[in-house]
């Protein structure tokens, strides 16, 4: 049938489309001069979502099952930031680990492994409850059926981007890979980031680092989260450098990188 001739979509139709391929509020509506009440409260719900997800704590034995817990022997440190209140006035304090925590890392975790997954509570702990527990797991089974000698992943609550650098001098990985929460919007409070370095240490910055951010339900999925961070530690063990000298090799369409919790 020629294309003229073709039944066009109904513009309903139209729209449910576009929405099913963006978070974004399309064509909401108005009363007047402002949003539907039905607007209003979704807004208003995803507000507070946004809202809990900074302000929770993070709690392993509540966010991660026993199972989790007890296969890759999940422990948890704390940094410089004594509360939740401190941590984002002092975003510096959240850049490293008290004196205590860092006997607990060098006590628990063997040095010099090929690649050191942690996890960090961020700016959204939602984030972490439900990317985690699905992600962990197809991290470490890959790094090991790559040959990589896998450090003993922990958690490290009130935590910034900076404290990568920390778990460089103490561990000496080769990589470090942190999972942690990305600041929540009003589109999600479920969204994740993994940063990686090559060899992290005290003076390194954020051009030191690489990043793969907006791992979620609508964003990057997470088998695909999880080949994506492998490769890309593959590249930066090749390379023996990360940072902005280091670029990611994508098959396909470039997902965007933003930094939000250094």
């Amino acid at each position: 049938m020629p294309d003229d001739l073709q039944p066009k979509p109904a513009p309903v139709d139209l729209l449910e489309r576009l929405r099913s391929h963006t978070p974004a509020r399309l064509l909401e509506g108005r009363a007047g001069a402002a949003y539907r009440t039905s607007t209003q409260l979704k807004l208003r719900e995803a507000h507070a979502a946004a809202r809990d997800a900074v302000r929770d704590e993070l709690e392993i034995r509540t966010l991660f099952s026993a199972e989790l817990i007890d296969r890759f022997g999940i422990f948890e440190v704390v940094t410089e930031a004594g509360n939740k209140e401190e941590y984002l006035l002092r975003p510096d304090l959240g850049r490293k680990l008290t004196d205590s925590s860092r006997r607990t890392v060098t006590q628990r975790c063997k040095g010099s492994p090929d690649v050191q997954f942690v996890i960090g509570d961020g700016l959204s702990v939602a984030a972490v409850a439900a990317q985690v527990p699905k992600l962990l797991p197809l991290l470490s089974d890959g790094a090991k059926s790559r040959g990589w000698t896998v450090g003993n992943t922990f958690v490290v609550r009130h935590c910034r981007v900076g404290v990568m650098n920390d778990v460089g001098e103490l561990l000496n990985p080769r990589v470090v890979v942190l999972l942690i929460g990305e600041r929540p919007g009003l589109a999600t409070a479920e969204s994740l980031s993994a940063y990686l370095a090559f060899r992290p240490r005290r003076d390194h910055t954020d051009a030191n680092r690489n990043l793969i951010s907006n791992i979620h339900g609508r964003g990057v999925r997470t088998a695909e989260a999880a080949e994506r961070v492998l490769n890309f530690a593959s590249q930066m063990l090749a390379a023996q450098l990360s940072g902005t000298n280091v670029r990611e090799h994508l098959v396909g369409k470039q997902t965007p990188h933003s930094g939000l919790n250094s």
